[in-house]
């Protein structure tokens, strides 16, 4: 359901038609219409203090005529990116995710900001059935439930106990038009949307820890 063209500093996510998606991405958030969800790779100098970064990355996609997909900010190499199937009966639920954990956080606290810290997990999840508005809100807390139960289970300790994400993590759900109600976790659709966003964030983050994380 995701087709992925690699061209860093893009990362770009075709989903094979205009489906309704779900996020607080800095561009186009909300609940919106778009085929593709994008990754903009950057470093400390495009984003200088001060700059209005929404604004910046508006006119980023303008340039590559993107300016209808949704997009968001990493400052994770693209190219590291995870793509996870999962089906249940005839559900079936696609996740990209890129996994930086430099500014890690334990939810309920707040670790010191340091300059050079800098990280996110932004996650793009794809489902082949169509929900109503209110099971897409139910299935994004499917898939941040899955995300930080990942990062417990293989990322780093912070003072306070394992981080549960960053403080700029961002989820994309997309699904065609739809009625259906429910998305939980006694549904096929809470089912893949877990496992599909579980295993491709345990994937990312493993893969940080062994390269990335401070020794």
């Amino acid at each position: 359901m995701i087709r992925v063209t690699l061209s860093r500093p893009w990362l770009i996510a075709d989903l094979a038609q205009e489906m309704r998606v779900l996020s607080w991405a800095p561009h186009r958030p909300g609940l919106v219409l778009a085929r593709q969800v994008i990754w903009r790779e950057v470093r400390d100098a495009d984003l200088p203090e001060g700059l209005d970064a929404a604004a910046w990355l508006t006119s980023e996609m303008t340039a590559i005529n993107r300016a209808d997909a949704v997009a968001m900010l990493t400052s994770r190499n693209v190219g590291k990116h995870s793509l996870i199937q999962a089906e249940s009966g005839d559900t079936k639920a696609s996740c990209l995710a890129t996994v930086g954990l430099s500014n890690a956080e334990r939810v309920g606290h707040r670790q010191p900001v340091l300059a050079e810290s800098h990280g996110t997990v932004n996650l793009l999840v794809a489902l082949s059935q169509g929900l109503g508005t209110a099971a897409m809100t139910e299935a994004m807390s499917i898939a941040a439930e899955a995300r930080t139960a990942a990062i417990i289970a293989h990322g780093p300790d912070l003072p306070e106990g394992p981080a549960t994400g960053t403080g700029t993590d961002c989820i994309a759900l997309a699904c065609p038009f739809g009625d259906r109600a429910y998305a939980g976790l006694h549904t096929e659709i809470g089912e893949v949307i877990g496992r599909a966003v579980y295993d491709a964030v345990a994937r990312g983050t493993r893969d940080w820890m062994t390269t990335e994380a401070p020794r």
